[in-house]
């Protein structure tokens, strides 16, 4: 069968090439263009100190759109991100404010001890914002950002965000420009799902938003995995089982006061849904909060396991290591 052939009737669409890197938006879910492109041109037509540099990924982080708007404000820095790091703190020295945009495996990964001596060791003024964090990307571990989270949360000084949707997308933008100091942030590129509007949703730095509320289980969760979690607990409805969803975008500082109070509550179950690995993430951060203040609720982890994952499609892929939406509730069904 050709990838333009129909599939047979009764049986799922082939998956082409292409969803390796397809939208991770849900069919018939609406979307925004390149939001942190767009978000980034709106802060910086008053704020001329901000300037744009990659490393060579200019069109798959949607940093071309702040290029359009502001040729003279942006930097191809070619492929060495390490080389993007260090000219982004000396940018910062200068008195501008660089936004610097990669791959999140890159990074993490490659350019961690730049970022680390040149960056965050003086509390410079650079946000990195890091496209295909966790798995979003089907090209296999050296595309897939499963430990960045860990790596960042590490790391002294750094603030460390994770949107949820387009709209967070937005919204944090505009506010790590406002911050002062060093943030890392991972960003959705291209068609990006908008989900938060229905909730009347506002981002800022160090808070957690309780999205739905219920009484069988509570699902502690941020980035691609809040999406994820609403419609699992959406689904689960129908099976009268009861799903709270907590919001937690900011990763570092963490909203303690708001997980306490949350997991405090009696007979609910504590799930803490990450699109990262289970080790160093949210999923410890909230377990080791949690265990330090003597609240001990019923406790799971929804993540991506200690290993190097598949290439392949990313529907597959999600169903594969259970965060689908069908994963998840299916998941929570079996721990009630």
């Amino acid at each position: 069968m050709s990838r333009d052939t129909p599939a047979p009737t009764g049986t799922k669409p082939r998956l082409t090439t292409s969803a390796m890197i397809a939208s991770i938006a849900a069919e018939g879910q609406p979307t925004r263009p390149a939001p942190f492109g767009h978000a980034l041109v709106d802060v910086a037509r008053s704020r001329p100190e901000i300037v744009g540099m990659t490393a060579d990924l200019g069109k798959y982080t949607d940093l071309h759109v702040f290029k359009d708007a502001f040729p003279d404000r942006y930097y191809q820095m070619g492929m060495a991100e390490q080389l993007l790091m260090g000219a982004a703190a000396g940018m910062a020295h200068e008195g501008f404010v660089p936004f610097a945009t990669t791959y999140a495996v890159f990074a993490s990964r490659r350019a961690y001890d730049f970022i680390h001596q040149t960056i965050a060791e003086e509390n410079l003024d650079v946000k990195i914002a890091a496209a295909l964090p966790g798995l979003t990307s089907g090209y296999g571990p050296s595309h897939q950002a499963a430990e960045d989270l860990a790596l960042f949360r590490a790391m002294p000084n750094i603030t460390v965000i994770d949107p949820c949707d387009a709209l967070e997308t937005e919204q944090a933008v505009a506010a790590a420009a406002a911050h002062r100091g060093p943030v890392y942030m991972r960003i959705l590129r291209g068609q990006v799902p908008l989900v938060l509007d229905a909730y009347h949703y506002r981002f800022q730095i160090g808070r957690a938003q309780l999205l739905r509320d219920g009484c069988d289980v509570l699902v502690i969760s941020s980035g691609l995995l809040t999406m994820r979690s609403l419609e699992a607990a959406g689904r689960l409805e129908a099976d009268k089982v009861s799903v709270a969803v907590l919001h937690v975008p900011t990763i570092k500082p963490l909203d303690t006061a708001t997980i306490l109070l949350e997991a405090s509550r009696i007979g609910r179950m504590v799930v803490v849904a990450e699109n990262h690995t289970i080790i160093g993430g949210l999923g410890e951060a909230v377990a080791g909060l949690l265990l330090r203040e003597g609240v001990r609720p019923e406790f799971r982890q929804i993540g991506l396991p200690d290993e190097f994952m598949a290439a392949g499609a990313l529907p597959t892929l999600h169903d594969r290591y259970g965060i689908s939406a069908v994963a998840i509730g299916e998941r929570l069904k079996s721990w009630l």
